[in-house]
């Protein structure tokens, strides 16, 4: 089990069979919401000073990003607390704080702070968006957590514009694995930590999309 999920070939692979479905098709049109999906920070407890940001906190520059560009209107942040995990601030509250401190007006920050998964992501965010005339949105997530974020939002009748963000997976990187020398393709079947945690969060994936889809959530 260790040399299967714990090798680059694998882990790279399993992680770029999902990022690249939705890989950038040049300038991403206007809509009229960006969707910003939680994940990507750490609460303000002691001794952390304030919010941080996780790896997959390039979701909330990106849609600040997005924003600065006139994209859209408005942002909102969706995600809730989990039961089990105390927390002060839920992460749409995390993200909101930070989206504010990269110049994002607070009257263009919509609040969704009770999905606990993104099937709640979506479920919630047209609650709050329907009433508004608000269709078409640009959906900002890491990229392997895009294929679920689409097809759940779509199943909730949004128009989505893909934009992932937090690419592990690089088109150099992808290159030099087959190109690499015959020393470097050994060390690259060698388990590793990091390679594991890709392998790990790839199959969360694909067990969320065959979970979600036995529940008739997509």
């Amino acid at each position: 089990m260790l040399l299967i999920a714990g090798n680059r070939w694998v882990a790279d692979g399993l992680v770029r069979s999902l990022e690249w479905q939705y890989l950038p098709a040049g300038d991403i049109p206007k809509a009229d919401a960006i969707v910003l999906l939680g994940g990507g920070t750490l609460s303000a407890e002691p001794p952390r000073t304030m919010v941080e940001l996780t790896s997959a906190g390039d979701r909330v520059l990106y849609a600040a990003e997005l924003y600065r560009q006139g994209k859209a209107e408005h942002i909102l942040v969706s995600g809730g607390g989990i039961d089990w995990i105390s927390k002060e601030a839920s992460p749409a509250e995390e993200m909101a704080t930070l989206l504010e401190l990269f110049q994002v007006p607070s009257k263009a920050i919509l609040l969704e702070p009770n999905s606990r998964n993104t099937y709640e992501n979506a479920l919630y965010s047209r609650e709050i968006l329907e009433p508004m005339g608000i269709k078409r949105i640009i959906l900002v997530t890491s990229a392997a957590h895009m294929p679920r974020s689409v097809a759940l939002f779509d199943q909730q009748g949004f128009d989505v514009l893909p934009a992932p963000t937090d690419f592990r997976v690089t088109q150099s990187s992808w290159e030099q694995l087959f190109s690499a020398s015959l020393p470097t393709q050994m060390l690259n079947l060698l388990p590793s930590a990091e390679n594991l945690s890709q392998t790990t969060g790839a199959l969360k994936e694909y067990i969320g999309l065959f979970i979600y889809n036995l529940r008739g959530w997509l």
